[in-house]
């Protein structure tokens, strides 16, 4: 008889030893891994069956986890082990058996530096009320950098900071700041209920693990207009798209309300993915749209199609267009030419800077 936390915490040393950022368990298939990007079976490991994906789950996942799972076919999950590693968690059915993603999240949070991110950032984490988002493809850092920055802000200053995540994914140890973390289904109802609490709750920073429908997002612009700092993500491309994704979310008698609103509230948005290193790993090629009145204006007037343009000519400001961070990356030997053109938005623009 198989012993599944045994066999778990074998495959999870294989994960530490290789450097790897995810498990996967899929049934017709041997547990798999990913390190820089690339999936690895582990080959020498027999083939998973229905009954083992199951079983893994049942280590994974608490009872009323695995409940809901039964129930709604889908489950988002928090589990550490006893060495407190700690991971996020994705359970589902594909073929009628259960699949299960492991998604490795470090215990030390890495600074900016560390993440090969710029420094620009930091003055993001310093405001005292605005609104800020991190987009992104999935599994590209958005959880990682936040976490950076709710860090530098619990480094610097005496803040009382709030995060509402679905699940709790880096646990962050107070050290000047008052820091709380509220989960979605075991310490709160949802993402609206908990922002609509947080008002109440004399809160300095409030973060916020994903945007999700429209009460979410107009709560958490009316924090940023009320004098707190938001921290959040979207899984949108660049800068242009996620202002007109956060837009559609509502209906057209509330969209000017909207537009109006995200034009005197945003503070920047910051859109990253992880490209494989030549040396190995992965680092970041980004784009960084600081909100100022140009920009403030074209969200006002119906004008984000104009938004590339604006980060592409606003170098001197601070402001990062992605395809020179692509070309940058090229020219300092990091990443590969088509790797570049890859990840590019617009290849040709990126072919006159290589």
């Amino acid at each position: 008889m198989t012993d599944y936390p045994a066999q778990l915490k074998k495959y999870i040393n294989v994960l530490s030893h290789e450097g790897g950022s995810d498990i996967h368990f899929t049934s017709g298939a041997h547990p798999t891994i990913r390190v820089s990007g690339s999936l690895a079976p582990m080959l020498r490991e027999p083939v998973l069956s229905g009954e083992d994906t199951v079983s893994f789950l049942r280590v994974l996942a608490r009872p009323d986890q695995e409940k809901r799972f039964l129930e709604a076919q889908e489950l988002d999950f928090a589990y550490e082990t006893e060495d407190r590693i700690r991971f996020r968690g994705n359970a589902f059915y594909q073929r009628g058996a259960v699949g299960i993603a492991l998604r490795l999240i470090p215990r030390q949070i890495r600074t900016l530096q560390e993440l090969n991110l710029p420094d620009v950032l930091a003055t993001f984490a310093r405001k005292s009320q605005g609104f800020f988002l991190v987009v992104g493809p999935v599994g590209h850092g958005k959880t990682t950098t936040l976490a950076a920055l709710i860090d530098l802000i619990n480094t610097e200053r005496m803040e009382h900071i709030v995060t509402v995540e679905d699940p709790i994914e880096y646990v962050f140890e107070p050290k000047q700041s008052l820091i709380e973390q509220r989960e979605v289904r075991i310490d709160t109802k949802d993402f609206p209920t908990a922002l609509q609490s947080a008002f109440r709750q004399d809160i300095d920073v409030l973060m916020v693990g994903e945007m999700r429908g429209p009460e979410t997002m107009s709560s958490a612009v009316t924090a940023a207009e009320t004098g707190h700092l938001v921290l959040s993500t979207l899984h949108t491309n660049n800068a242009a798209q996620t202002i007109d994704r956060i837009i559609d979310t509502f209906t057209a008698v509330q969209q000017d309300q909207i537009r109006l609103q995200l034009a005197s509230s945003m503070a920047g948005i910051f859109s990253q993915r992880l490209i494989p290193r030549i040396s190995g790993g992965l680092i970041p090629a980004y784009e960084l749209l600081i909100n100022n009145k140009a920009v403030a204006n074209l969200i006002r007037e119906k004008r984000t199609h104009e938004l590339n343009t604006v980060i592409e000519t606003s170098s001197g400001e601070g402001m990062v267009d992605m395809n020179r961070s692509l070309a940058e990356l090229v020219a300092r030997g990091e990443i590969t030419v088509e790797s570049a053109y890859q990840n590019s938005l617009n290849p040709n623009v990126l072919q006159k800077l290589l």
